[in-house]
Formats: C-alpha cells, structure tokens, sequence
C-alpha cells in the first residue's frame, strides 16, 4: 500500500486568504449531513485523525482525501481543544437545522405576542447551548457569563421584537415580517460582547507571521468581536429578508388566503435552503486570522511592540466565529 502524503490536518484544507477558500471551508465545517453520523461513525474518524497526526499508517484511508473527510467529520463533533464529543445541537454542523425550525418559527409566528416571547427565548436559549458546547478549553466561560449573557440577550431581543410590533402595526405588512431579524440583530450586538467579556477587558494575543506572542491589545478585541457581530447578523439576513418577501409575495396572490396551513412548513423549508449556503458564506465574510496594523493599537502596546520588534507593521490575532 503506498504511503499517504504528509499535509498538516490541523489546518483548513483550502486557503484560507481568499474568500473562496474561507467559504469551501465553512461549507464542509457547517455541513448538516454530519449530524446524522453515528456514534461508530465518528469514533472511526476520531481514530483516523489520532493515528494521522502521529505519524502512524491509516489503512481505513486509500487518499488524502478520505483523512480530510474524517478530519472534517471529526472538527464536526469534538472540541477542538479538549477533545471532547460535544452535545448534539451545539455542533456548528446542527446550525443549519436548527436555525432552519427557530427562524421559520420567528418568521411564521411575529404577530402574536405570546409566539414571540415564545420564540425569540428558544433561539437566545439555542445560542447560550451552542455558546457553551463551543466554549474555550483554556479558558472556560463561567456559568455566571452564560447566565448573565442569556439573560440580557433575551431581554433584549424581546423587548426589540415587542417594542417593534407595537410600532409597525398599521405599516406594509413586510415590514412588519421584518421585525424578528432587528431583534436577532440586537441580540447579537448584546449576546457576543457579553459572551466574550473576558477578550475585552484583558485583550486578545497578538502574533507575528511565525505566530510568535509579541503582545496582547484590547482594540484587537474590540475589532474582531465587532466583525463576528457583522458576521452573525449577515448569516441571518439573506433567510429573514427572503422570507418575508416570499411570504408577502405569496400573500398578495390569495395562496397563503387558500392554503392557510402552508404558512410555517413554506417559510422553515425555505429559510433551510438559505440557510445552507448563507451560514458558511456569512462565516468566511473575515478571515479567522485576522490582521491589524501595529499604527493602529493602543499606544502602550504600539510603543511595546516599536520597541522590541521596530520591523514589524502588522500582527495578527484569532477572530473567533
């Protein structure tokens, strides 16, 4: 049997400074088939990936591409830092499935108050599970976070989406249609930052190109929670925009008036659709290592860094997702 090639699984299969690369990568991280993968299934591709990375002959495998399959089913299931099997519902590969039954809930049922509060607490509370399965193993959020950040991410995505309601009663019914994205838009702007507390006060680790430590910056935080709320809100957009247009659509020629009952499975099978490509299209929006120029840090840290490494321009630091 001729030997497999030798690449380094733990980094994404395609090139990740282009957003091509970025998206191929999200879509085979994101893929919702993975989640129907039996517990045998991932055990393989668990074995596969530890025999791999040392060094040790895979049998199971006739190509390089049968280890990225594995490796890929594998980063589906367990935490990339413990090792651990992680909760079903809180795999990035459960996102699209999940996001598919709690949007067309959103969108199907936005008039009724009781359905609101109903709805917006599932998707918030979805978040905080997916938000603990994903935590760091380094440095684990505490249950206090989780709590803290749920409470006020509900809070907050209820009192928007209520508020809302009672503002755009007599307008266009799609606007109207539109007010479950602003209240997940303002859950996410609350929501991250709490969840990620600890970056903005501390900092996050900045690397050279040989992903050297060469300083820590509270700015960089700032920037790449930023461009993750960015991220977050443009995954939901294109379902909870295209939705409401269909259904308004739909609406104005009598169909939903003929087949009341279509209203929930049309708006959840169509924001599944969406949501298959606009998760991992939304994910590659910024690269996951992300770039800052050492002008731009706070002055302590730019002095710090001139001081020790004066031919350095730019550093970078992990984004988070």
């Amino acid at each position: 049997m001729t030997p497999l090639p030798r690449v380094d699984i733990d980094q994404p299969k395609y090139d990740q400074s282009t957003y091509v690369g970025r998206a191929k990568h999200f879509l085979l991280v994101t893929n919702p088939l993975n989640v129907l993968a039996t517990n045998t299934k991932l055990e393989q591709a668990r074995q596969i990936v530890l025999k791999y990375r040392a060094g040790k002959e895979v049998p199971e495998c006739r190509s390089i591409e049968d280890v990225w399959k594995a490796k890929y089913l594998y980063d589906s299931a367990f935490h990339p830092e413990t090792g651990d099997k992680q909760i079903i519902i809180g795999r990035m590969s459960a996102q699209m499935p999940m996001n598919m039954l709690i949007t067309g809930g959103m969108m199907a049922f936005y008039k009724s108050t009781g359905a609101v509060v109903f709805w917006q607490w599932m998707n918030q509370t979805f978040n905080a599970i997916v938000n603990y399965t994903n935590r760091s193993g380094t440095s684990p959020l505490s249950n206090s976070q989780l709590l803290t950040s749920y409470c006020l991410a509900t809070g907050g995505a209820l009192a928007t989406a209520l508020s809302l309601n009672r503002a755009v009663k007599n307008m266009n019914p799609l606007v109207g249609r539109m007010v479950p994205l602003v209240a997940v838009a303002a859950a996410n702007c609350i929501n991250i930052p709490c969840m990620r507390m600890q970056e903005i006060r501390n900092g996050v680790v900045l690397l050279d190109e040989k992903n050297a430590e060469v300083g820590v910056s509270q700015k960089a935080a700032c920037v790449g929670i930023s461009a993750v709320i960015v991220s977050r809100i443009c995954m939901a957009l294109p379902g909870m925009t295209l939705t409401p247009m269909l259904m308004n659509a739909l609406e104005r020629r009598g169909f939903l008036a003929k087949y009341p009952k279509s209203n929930a499975p049309i708006q959840t099978l169509f924001c599944g659709f969406v949501l298959i490509f606009a998760t991992p299209l939304g994910c590659a929006f910024f690269k996951q290592r992300a770039a800052i120029k050492v002008a731009s840090l706070e002055t302590e840290v730019r002095e710090n860094i001139e001081k020790k490494r004066p031919e350095l321009d730019t550093v970078w630091y992990n984004k988070g997702l």
